[in-house]
């Protein structure tokens, strides 16, 4: 296990026209000056869809900027200093940031695994997981017709704080994020339902995706509030 990393996903809501359009313009503007935070290892920014993020459609209201750090140092420092972030905080009408420490990781994004762990598993405690995936494109319409239903089904589960789709790229680069009371009800969801495990199978028989990650999180500290 690496001590000392930790990973931070932030979430910004934006209201009015003016800050909508900005916070698109973002993501292809604000990654260039991010190119040499200290302690930075790993940054995306994302956008989410419609229907609390699972549905095609594109939520112009809510993007997201996931980071891994060397350490909650050099996270703090950003956060409270960087023009970049301060920039999206004085535009976005809520901001909260959860931090996490990975317990487990399987995968790879961008031919890598920019997760790795630090703690261990404990199904008692909150959990975070993040699912990430490059659908193959001779897949998309397969994939857009079977998923959402069930990701939107997440939305009402038992021991469920918050969850939400995002993604790099439009319809082909998608990710989920959920936070959890407990790894047992986050297990209990993701493998005892027949629907859900209909689509599990699907992925592994078809191969949907030309790349996927999924990633176990134990969160510790949040900062900000309005947006779960």
């Amino acid at each position: 296990m690496k001590e000392g990393q930790i990973s931070t996903l932030s979430l910004f809501h934006f209201s009015g026209f003016r800050s909508k359009v900005w916070a698109f313009a973002q993501m292809g503007l604000a990654p260039r000056r991010m190119g040499k935070i200290p302690g930075l290892q790993f940054q995306k920014l994302v956008g989410s869809g419609a229907t609390n993020g699972f549905g095609i459609r594109p939520n112009f209201e809510v993007y997201g900027m996931l980071n891994v750090w060397d350490d909650e140092q050099s996270a703090d420092h950003f956060f409270q200093h960087h023009p970049v972030f301060k920039s999206y905080e004085k535009r976005a009408s809520a901001v909260q940031t959860v931090f996490l420490r990975t317990s487990m990781v399987h995968g790879s994004w961008d031919g890598g695994t920019p997760f790795h762990p630090s703690v261990k598993f404990d199904p008692n405690v909150p959990l975070a997981v993040l699912t990430r995936a490059t659908i193959r494109k001779r897949y998309l319409w397969r994939f857009w017709r079977d998923v959402p239903g069930v990701s939107r089904d997440v939305t009402d589960k038992p021991g469920l704080l918050f969850a939400i789709g995002i993604g790099e790229l439009p319809f082909v680069q998608q990710a989920t994020f959920s936070l959890w009371q407990t790894g047992v009800q986050m297990i209990d969801f993701a493998y005892q339902r027949d629907d859900h495990r209909a689509v599990i199978k699907k992925t592994r028989e078809l191969g949907w995706y030309k790349e996927e990650l999924f990633t176990r999180f134990v969160p510790f500290r949040t900062v900000g509030s309005g947006i779960w």
